[in-house]
Parts: structure tokens; sequence; C-alpha cells
């Protein structure tokens, strides 16, 4: 067989219709041009939101949620567009794209809703930013930072350095707390047992000395002390304070707490151990035990 044999060959395999959309033919051809158009926009995409990200956002004063999903609505834009022209490549006008769109939405009907609703999810999550990069939140039982928003799912890295990959439809249906959503000032609330023979104002003096001399505790909101209960051993109270970076929150706890322990020791200021009183009764005696004795 000659080389223009072989050649008439592939083209016949390239140029073979596979199926009609709207009276177009596609053949193999024409799936290889609209996958290698789709391919290089998605690249362009990406290269070109960086060079934004690099070159023009990080120079302006945007946190960096914004910035992130700038970028990814920069990367989608221009991958739609992609898409768009991708199918003019191969013939298929407009017309033919909602017929392609027709099928899809029957796919989506029969097996597809959780990739769909994960989609949506994640557009929503982009625009309206209930979550945005770099956010402190709590998802299940889990606290760690937001490293990505993709498409079908969210990157949280966790405090142990883990990543876990959460659906964004959770972000959407389930309760999540941010830590950093909105104002980034959260107030941090330890609580304390002092013993009942304690100094009760060298107490109060004492946990706002605590709260005055942690650089990480903010000056306004000031922090108060709060005389919550008289518990079985103990009067119970609150040291509340407030803080700027949500992502500290356990080393500043841990900060305070160790503050008191030190500075109760200077005072003379007891931290009770939980009490509990035990009666032992000696057993009663059994009445027929006694009859069937006699």
């Amino acid at each position: 067989m000659d080389i223009t044999n072989i050649l008439q060959a592939l083209k016949d395999i390239l140029y073979f219709p596979l199926f009609k959309i709207k009276q177009t033919d596609v053949t193999l051809a024409s799936l290889i041009v609209f996958t290698v158009v789709v391919i290089l926009f998605v690249i362009m995409s990406r290269l070109f939101s960086r060079m934004i990200m690099s070159r023009v956002l990080s120079r302006m004063n945007i946190d960096r949620g914004t910035r992130y999903t700038l970028k990814r609505i920069t990367e989608y834009s221009i991958t739609t567009i992609g898409v768009i022209i991708a199918f003019q490549f191969i013939n298929i006008s407009l017309g033919g794209l909602a017929v392609i769109f027709g099928l899809l939405s029957v796919g989506i009907g029969f097996g597809l809703q959780n990739v769909t609703s994960n989609f949506v999810a994640g557009l929503i999550l982009l625009f309206e930013k209930p979550i945005m990069v770099g956010d402190r939140i709590i998802v299940g039982q889990t606290e760690g930072d937001v490293e990505e928003i993709n498409i079908r799912s969210t990157t949280v890295r966790s405090l142990n350095n883990i990543s876990i990959i959460v659906p964004n439809s959770e972000f959407i249906s389930s309760q999540v707390v941010n830590w950093s959503h909105g104002d980034p000032k959260v107030r941090l609330v330890v609580d304390i047992g002092v013993s009942y023979n304690s100094d009760l104002d060298l107490v109060l003096k004492t946990l706002h000395e605590i709260a005055d001399e942690n650089k990480d505790v903010l000056k306004s909101p000031t922090p108060d002390v709060i005389f919550r209960e008289f518990g079985d051993s103990s009067w119970n109270l609150q040291l509340r304070v407030w803080i700027l970076d949500p992502t500290r929150h356990h080393f500043i706890r841990s900060d305070i707490n160790c503050a008191i322990v030190r500075k109760f020791r200077q005072n003379n200021i007891e931290i009770p151990f939980p009490q509990r009183d035990l009666h032992v009764r000696s057993p009663l005696p059994v009445p027929f035990l006694n009859e069937k004795k006699n």
C-alpha cells in the first residue's frame, strides 16, 4: 500500500460522519479540532489570570478572597468564550448549541444532579462570597483555612495540614462557621473558677491585668470580666476579650490560660479542684432473712 492510499484511508477515517447536529456532520477531525481549541483556551485563561493576579491585582488594595474571585471569573469567562469559538470551528451554530444543551439537560435530569448542584454552588460561593480563600472556617467538626474554590469542590487545609475536599453544595445546604466573614474581630471567652475564699476584687483586678498585658487582645472593645454564677465549689467567672486575628485564637487562649495560672499563683488566688461528697451507709437489715432463721 503506497503513501497515497494511506493518506486517503486516514482522511476517510477523520472525516467519516459520526453523528449530526442540526444538519451538520460531526466527524473525528472536527472533534479533535474542538478539543485542541478548548485546551488552548483553558491554558490561555490560566496564564492570563495568573498575569492579572501577579501584575495588576497584587498591587491593588484588594483582599485575598476578592482577588481569587476575580481570577476565577476571568478563567471561566475565557474558557466559555473558547468553547463557543470551538463550536464555530466545527460549523455548529448557536442553534446547534441549543440542541446540545438540551441533550445535556436530559443527562442532568438522569444522573448529573450532584455535579450540577456543586457547580451552581461553586458559582454562588464565588459571587455571593459567604466564604473566601483565606477564611478560617469550621465544617462539621473540622477547623481549617479555605485554600481553593473550584467548580465542583472547595479545598480546606486543616490545622493538622491535611487537605479536606468538601463538595460546594455542602457550604450552601449546611451550616458553616466562618471566623473571618465580614468583620475580622472575634470575641474570645475564657471560663475561670476561683475559690469561695478568694478576694473577689483582687480576682477581678488580676483578670483585667492579664487582658491588658496580652499583646493580641484589643483595647477596643474593652475586655470584660463577668461573674456568671455561684458554682458547687467555686465562683464561676468569664474573661471576655476581643482579638483581631481569628486564625490565632487557639494560641491566644493558651497564652491567656498560662497567664491566669501564673498571676493567680503570684496573688495566692486558688483555683479549686472539683469536689464531690461521698456518703457511705451501712447496709439495712433484710426482714425476711431474719424471719427465716427463726
